[in-house]
């Protein structure tokens, strides 16, 4: 990819023969920082403990470094590029600080293990010039990534701590207390050392699945219930099913029957003194209360606390999780509420009474019914037929 000549390249053949035509040049021709380093990880850095500097892409490099740097035309903001020459991995880096004892370079953990080095390693560390990023195309190394709700404004403020990005590199960072590792598949704009810089650029950021990610299946069209093995259309879902699964919402929401019978089962219990069916406390009488005021005594009583007895229940949810589905409930409107009051004036209980059999109760009625009829006396009589 064509960039353009730029005469300060200290890596382009062309710009150092322009500078030594032009007169650019004074004593010795112009070369770059080229140092071997023993590198170690950022934890063991002298100082006070700095753990968020191990999330990030920038190094620690001796006093002398920057000695020979400042004698040096170099492109800033300063870039060196890493090289592990025995496992022909390399990385860039930006430079943080010049605290380094002599001879060690203190690099984040996550390099070490791209460049595939161990703790006291020799590395090439180089001076080198990077292009602004345009797009980076990353790839979260683990499912766990889906739980972030903005990715982009997460990763927009790890971000900081970067200066570099290079094809192939899996870097990691805090968020939440947990550790993401991310893995860069592609960055533009394309050239030969296949690093950008990261600072003072807007970045275009694009997702690739993430590792062990399974896209969810079809469906086959018919309305029978199956397990699928993938994620769900909404996300990744949880092992116990939907959060208002895990959580048991119907229970607890605000106009469940079982929580309204729930709470006032609780606020019930216990919450007065026990009473006799014959009005009697104890052997002994009850001590009147006297109907003057006593000096120093106040007349009035502290009322105990109502609990509710409707209402939504508590809800109780695992550190770092959300819930957003409680039912909504629109605003009354003008016209709602004037449906309201009509329903309120009309009267109720206005129709007229009727019995089991359908037929209308008149007035009266049921009065001549209640009387039992008055049975006739019947004389007795014998059986020979004479009158008693």
């Amino acid at each position: 990819m064509y960039r353009g000549f730029n005469p300060f390249d200290a890596d382009d053949p062309a710009a150092m023969s322009y500078m030594a035509r032009s007169g650019m040049m004074r004593g010795p021709a112009m070369r770059r920082f080229d140092e071997y380093f023993r590198c170690y990880p950022l934890i063991m850095a002298p100082g006070s403990e700095r753990p968020e500097l191990n999330y990030g892409s920038k190094i620690f490099l001796p006093p002398s470094a920057l000695q020979k740097i400042s004698q040096l035309h170099v492109q800033w903001p300063l870039m060196m590029e890493l090289i592990n020459g025995e496992k022909g991995t390399q990385t860039h880096a930006g430079v943080l600080e010049f605290v380094a004892e002599e001879g060690r370079a203190y690099i984040p953990q996550w390099m070490m293990q791209t460049l595939q080095l161990d703790v006291g390693d020799m590395i090439q560390i180089k001076s080198t010039s990077l292009e602004l990023a345009k797009m980076v195309k990353l790839q979260p190394q683990s499912t766990n990534f889906l739980d972030i709700s903005d990715p982009k404004a997460v990763l927009e403020k790890a971000f900081r701590n970067f200066a570099t990005l290079t094809k192939g590199d899996v870097f990691n960072f805090e968020y939440n207390d947990e550790v993401y590792e991310v893995a860069v598949l592609e960055v533009k704009p394309e050239t030969e050392k296949m690093g950008v810089c990261m600072i003072e650029t807007d970045v275009s950021v694009e997702f690739a699945p993430p590792v062990g990610y399974v896209e969810p299946q079809k469906g086959s069209g018919t309305s029978t219930p199956r397990s699928t093995g993938g994620l769900p259309a909404g996300g990744l879902m949880h092992p116990q099913g939907t959060m208002a699964q895990s959580i048991n919402y119907d229970s607890i929401a605000p106009n469940a029957t079982t929580a309204a019978a729930g709470a006032r089962a609780v606020s019930s219990h216990f919450l007065s003194e026990g009473h006799k069916l014959n009005a009697k406390k104890g052997s002994k009488a009850p001590t009147p209360k006297p109907t003057t005021p006593v000096a120093g005594a106040s007349s009035n009583t502290v009322p105990l606390p109502r609990r509710r007895t409707n209402g939504p229940m508590p809800l109780r949810l695992p550190p770092n999780k959300l819930f957003f589905g409680y039912e909504i409930k629109p605003v009354k409107t003008d016209e709602d509420k004037e449906a309201e009051k009509e329903n309120a004036n009309r009267p109720h209980f206005a129709g007229q009474g009727q019995t089991l059999r359908g037929a209308v109760k008149r007035k009266g009625e049921g009065e001549d019914k209640g009387k039992a009829p008055e049975k006739k006396s019947n004389e007795g009589r014998r059986l020979d037929g004479r009158k008693i």
